[in-house]
């Protein structure tokens, strides 16, 4: 049997006798000891508690962790529906599909979803109409961008590999952006799959084999699983490699990441919960783009890379790590 886990803020009190105790579950798709979503939901915790809710006074949150295991996620996800909380935070497009399947009545906020609409969990970015509204992960030309960044660190880069998974909708347009601005920087593009460790590393190493190769990691629920692998492989082969998430993979020895500060994200999606628990419904509240992006560069790795870091990328960077 799984153990059962109730996380909360730091600081717990009794409930007080009479006051209902609301319950909120959360669903993530990465391991429990996962740094950065630890961080991520911190921001969360802390965004509840300045709006009144505290862990063991008014609220009670309850936590699954995935860990990339889809069977995981599909069995947790039964679980949160089957205990009726009152909302539930879904992390992630696995988490949030797995979730939808599960309820159609109880309130999901969901962050880090790339296409809601085309995945079907709402009838429009303003109007969700269901039981489920929230943040978007990031929108598609951001893609683009990512090329263009590798591009102007690495000018002799000819042959981009772009890690993504051919299930999942956003990596699908990420895919196809980067596709219609190769030809404009004079790159070609190799598409390799991101679902198993051993796919990654045997696409990878082929790919490493011929000259002039950079990367480029789409956002899909299978490279946040396998960041340290995708990293370590970057490393070993040399290649210059731009990446989607910055606590991942930047901030863990990547060379470049651009886009959304999710911790924002996860702060913003605190205030869509204390609006469903004093009543209000997902299907009147819009979905929102992110509104900060940042860019973080790891000149480290720049060094070991033998990359000169051109001084209009470095004016650009929201974080350098040196």
């Amino acid at each position: 049997m799984e153990r059962r886990e109730f996380i909360g803020l730091p600081i717990a009190v009794r409930a007080q006798q009479g006051e209902r105790v609301r319950r909120v579950g959360i669903l993530t798709g990465v391991a429990e000891g996962d740094p950065e979503r630890r961080a991520n939901l911190a921001s969360f915790f802390q965004g509840l508690q300045q709006l009144g809710w505290i862990d063991g006074r008014n609220v009670q949150f309850i936590i699954r962790w995935g860990a990339g295991d889809a069977g995981r996620i599909h069995k947790f996800a039964v679980e949160l529906a089957g205990l009726a909380p009152d909302v539930i935070l879904a992390i992630g497009p696995d988490d949030l599909a797995e979730l939808y399947a599960a309820t159609r009545t109880i309130p999901l906020v969901f962050v880090l979803a790339p296409d809601p609409v085309g995945a079907g969990f709402v009838d429009s970015l303003a109007h969700p109409g269901g039981n489920a509204t929230g943040f978007l992960s990031m929108e598609y030309s951001l893609a683009g961008k990512w090329l263009e960044l590798l591009k102007e660190v690495a000018p002799e880069v000819t042959r981009v590999a772009v890690l993504r998974d051919p299930s999942i909708t956003v990596s699908i347009g990420q895919f196809a952006v980067i596709q219609s601005v190769a030809p404009s920087v004079g790159v070609d593009v190799w598409p390799i799959d991101v679902r198993y460790p051993a796919e990654i590393e045997r696409a990878v190493a082929a790919f490493a084999n011929s000259a002039n190769g950079g990367m480029i990691v789409t956002a899909t629920a299978a490279a946040a699983a396998n960041h340290e692998l995708i990293t370590a492989l970057a490393a070993r082969y040399r290649m210059p490699t731009v990446y989607f998430d910055r606590g991942l993979f930047a901030a863990a020895g990547g060379l470049i990441s651009y886009g959304p500060n999710f911790r924002d994200e996860f702060r913003r999606a605190a205030a869509y919960v204390n609006r469903i628990l004093r009543g209000e419904r997902p299907a009147d509240l819009p979905v929102q783009a992110p509104t900060k992006y940042e860019l973080m560069i790891n000149l480290k790795t720049a060094k070991a890379l033998e990359l000169k870091i051109p001084d209009k990328v470095l004016a650009r960077a929201d974080e350098v790590i040196e």
